[in-house]
């Protein structure tokens, strides 16, 4: 069974099932991909076959989108603004991970000065492709041990093109170092300015041309000429696929195109992703993770601990215990850039395969631990630090007949305060960190999470309430949370600010008690304030 074709169709039936049965147990789907890919690959002996290096391919190409949609949300603004996140505390955590794990196995483990500079530079790095998701989802990337957190892996990433270059010093003994780094220099410089000149004038022409000819199908094939183009060309001049995708999300996010860009290529990314983490199951070999199973889970344990408590105190530095913590639980694994790093090594004879498929085992298994640790973040930073703030996990609150203000924006801040001059007892429930802080501050009693989740509703006795405003702005999160509510507790006194009439008509399958039109009611306050019986009356 050779076959490209078989290999899906059987990867697919199993990857369904096994997510299936996962979902019940709410285990991330990333789980499921790696367990299905390990069953393919030792089960049904499809080991080395072309065709699962083709599939490999496939899922390279899904660590490419991953990166194209960084550098979506890396707008040279935003670049200059998180430099000292990116750049220091990138390269201190890189640097300093990478030194001690070199000389633990240097010294302790006595392997070779090679194979031991390669350990410790790819398990210096973490895995984009799992945690970065889970902080879109969780909306944790706003808070501040996410961006710290999302800072330092944009800067991993980044920071595999000098060791990929390295990796080829080693095993060349032809090239002095000056050579490679001038190599290195010119072709970076090249293909920057490139992209910067000539490559961004035709990305903005192409999909400036493909918007205007109001063909969905044409903009999407425009987009994946461009990350597939700049990827190319990137590979081309000795750099990875995912520098070339990065640098040309960048260009894409000074465009107005950009929020469409990534919502039109979220799906396929997901699909691609699906293909790597199938291809990181099949580098498992099982009989040799039983055979070593005490080396491979105490390596693991050791650089796992190694890698946070670095995290933890350059974290602490400038951060208070909760987000230090936070921050090198989330970073702590090895990431799948390591694999590239193997397999460099290895076609140049720098690693031997059982070495490597030592390495590799640790790798896959950190990243199998990852979702169930960035999953849980909240619990298990709680058994270190007492939380000011825990987003959907929220302590069951002591108050009963209270009224819930969803949202703090200015409406909400308005709201609360007149609740407090009514002298009505309220809590403050927000998915924005710093309207927590703000509200928090002012005395209010207020939390972070996510209305629609159950763990909140059950938190904030939603059943006990006399009734919830709803100060959102969005109509789909106006949606989702009134329906949760609804859901949850079928008699709830329902109070919603809406801006337009085609608004409260997309909400009226909901049975939401009160509706508040903003413009009718400002319009009547004008008007009441405009009668004469009202002048001179404040």
């Amino acid at each position: 069974m050779d076959s490209i074709l078989i290999i899906i169709a059987v990867s697919l039936a199993l990857a369904s099932v096994i997510n299936i049965i996962l979902a019940k147990f709410s285990i991330s789907h990333i789980i499921g991909y790696i367990i299905t890919g390990t069953i393919v690959s030792n089960f049904f002996d499809f080991n080395g076959s072309t065709s699962l290096h083709s599939l490999e391919l496939i899922g390279e190409f899904g660590i490419v989108f991953l990166m194209f949609t960084i550098g979506l949300e890396m707008s040279f603004a935003k670049l200059g603004k998180m430099k000292e996140l990116i750049f220091f505390n990138g390269s201190m955590q890189v640097a300093f991970s990478a030194s001690v794990i070199f000389l633990v196995a240097y010294y302790i483990f006595t392997i070779d000065a090679i194979t031991a500079v390669i350990i410790a530079l790819s398990f210096s790095l973490s895995s984009t492709a799992i945690v970065l998701p889970y902080l879109k989802k969780s909306k944790d990337i706003v808070t501040p041990y996410g961006k710290k957190s999302v800072a330092i892996l944009v800067f991993q990433d980044l920071a595999v093109i000098p060791i990929l270059l390295l990796m080829s010093f080693l095993s060349n003994n032809e090239l002095s170092l000056t050579d490679i780094l001038l190599k290195t220099l010119l072709y970076a410089s090249a293909i920057i300015l490139f992209m910067f000149t000539i490559g961004k004038k035709i990305i903005s022409w192409l999909l400036h041309f493909s918007s205007n000819a109001r063909m969905e199908e044409l903009f999407l094939s425009s987009v994946f000429t461009i990350v597939l183009g700049t990827s190319l060309i990137a590979h081309e001049l000795g750099f990875t696929y995912s520098l070339g995708a990065f640098i040309a999300g960048m260009i894409i996010a000074e465009t107005k195109f950009h929020i469409k860009v990534e919502s039109d290529i979220s799906s396929y990314k997901d699909l691609l992703l699906g293909a790597f983490f199938f291809s990181i199951g099949t580098k498992i070999d099982v009989f040799y993770f039983l055979s070593n199973l005490h080396w491979v889970l105490g390596t693991l344990v050791l650089v796992m601990l190694i890698k946070a408590l670095i995290i933890y105190l350059l974290m602490r530095a400038k951060s208070n215990k909760s987000e230090a913590i936070k921050s090198a639980l989330a970073l702590c694994q090895v990431g799948e850039f390591s694999f590239a790093i193997f397999a460099l090594a290895l076609s140049q004879n720098l690693l031997t395969e059982n070495v490597a498929s030592f390495l590799i085992l640790i790798t896959v298994l950190s990243m199998i631990l990852t979702p169930f640790m960035v999953g849980n973040i909240y619990k298990i930073s709680a058994l270190f630090v007492v939380e000011f703030f825990e987003a959907d996990k929220i302590t069951r609150v002591n108050v009963s007949n209270h009224t819930i203000v969803c949202g703090f924006a200015i409406l909400g801040r308005i709201v609360a305060k007149e609740l407090t001059h009514q002298g009505v007892n309220f809590l403050i429930i927000s998915d924005n960190l710093q309207h927590v802080l703000l509200a928090r501050k002012r005395g209010y009693n207020a939390y972070f999470g996510h209305l629609d989740k159950q763990p909140v509703l059950e938190s904030l006795k939603v059943e006990q309430t006399s009734s919830i405003i709803v100060t959102v702005n969005t109509l789909k999160n106006k949606q989702i949370i009134c329906q949760a509510v609804l859901d949850y507790y079928p008699e709830a006194n329902l109070i919603v600010k809406v801006s337009t009439l085609e608004e409260k008509a997309a909400m009226s399958d909901i049975k939401i008690n009160s509706f508040v039109h903003a413009q009718h009611e400002t319009a009547m306050l004008l008007v009441k304030k405009s009668l004469p019986s009202s002048l001179g009356v404040d």
